[in-house]
């Protein structure tokens, strides 16, 4: 299939997969439709990999965000280290040590996409990890809101503690930088409409 045909194709899944969950939240079908997330997400990076040329290094390059997120939210759920303390709920999934799996590909998925969006804004690695790192953090800022009320995760007493967006920021600039340093060939118009998809989704459940 040609590269163009695929990413049409991909770019179509991406935002009907999107506008679906949030018409059917919004309708009602919130437990049906967050119980998803975990597909939805695999699918995202599942169309990354169908339109890369998947070798060795692309494969290690997102393996280090993967690792480096379950590490990282397995210290934070289990001793309250660099997030603070919280915990994860029902709707990501099967949980190892605490940690929904799903959270490791999303690491890896997030740091791929804004990577890609980075790069192009700066080519040097140390701004441009930087770049994709705030990036992360002002997404994560959007969700942070509306995590407990879909059961994704929740800290303790609901409130986010500063703690949690300098973790973010750190531990997103390191896998920026150990990512971006291992691969290179990223495909950047993929990665924008996930990221905004993503984006547009959790900004529409800060009004509803």
């Amino acid at each position: 299939m040609r590269p163009e045909r695929k990413l049409l194709i991909s770019i179509i899944v991406i935002w009907l997969f999107n506008i679906s969950g949030i018409i059917g939240i919004l309708i009602g079908n919130e437990d049906w439709f967050l119980g998803l997330t975990p597909i939805n997400l695999s699918i995202y990076l599942i169309l990354i990999l169908w339109n890369s040329k998947i070798n060795q290094l692309l494969i290690l390059g997102l393996l280090i965000p993967f690792f480096i997120g379950m590490i990282v939210e397995y210290l934070g759920v289990n001793y309250g280290l660099i997030f603070g303390d919280y915990e994860y709920g029902e709707n990501l999934g099967i949980k190892i040590f605490g940690v929904p799996w799903i959270i490791g590909v999303n690491w890896g998925l997030l740091v791929y996409c804004t990577s890609a969006i980075s790069k192009k804004i700066h080519h040097n690695v140390i701004i441009s990890s930087f770049i994709g790192a705030v990036l992360m953090v002002a997404l994560d800022v959007i969700i942070e809101v509306s995590a407990p009320r879909f059961d994704f995760w929740e800290f303790k007493d609901g409130v986010v503690p500063l703690q949690n967006y300098v973790g973010w920021i750190v531990t997103a600039f390191i896998a920026h930088l150990l990512f971006q340093k291992v691969y290179k060939t990223l495909q950047y118009t993929i990665s924008i409409h996930i990221f905004i998809a993503i984006f547009i989704f959790f900004t529409t459940f800060l009004f509803f």
